[in-house]
């Protein structure tokens, strides 16, 4: 059960990552409507929630803090090349 959860969540964040890179384009062809449903009577609940406080702040301490070169090197760097999803298709009616 878990491993299915993971997997759908997996499948999720890939879905997501492929719509922001412009990878996946999703249209919506047609409207959907929900029920008509009628509800009378009944209350809802009433809740009362107490929260509790955190204080955020700063204070000085002397750490020790490793020195760090930086220089020039040439090295090879991976490349990607991205085509975005086509945008011409027209919605169907």
């Amino acid at each position: 059960m878990r491993a299915i959860l993971v997997i759908l969540g997996l499948a999720a964040l890939v879905v997501i990552g492929l719509i922001s890179l412009g990878m996946l384009r999703i249209e919506q062809t047609a409207t959907g409507t929900l029920p008509s449903i009628r509800f009378e009577g009944g209350r809802a609940p009433q809740f009362k929630a107490d929260m509790g406080k955190v204080g955020v702040g700063t204070v000085n301490k002397t750490v020790r803090v490793p020195t760090v070169e930086m220089r020039n090197t040439t090295v090879a760097v991976p490349t990607l090349e991205m085509r975005r999803a086509d945008n011409a298709a027209e919605p169907a009616q």
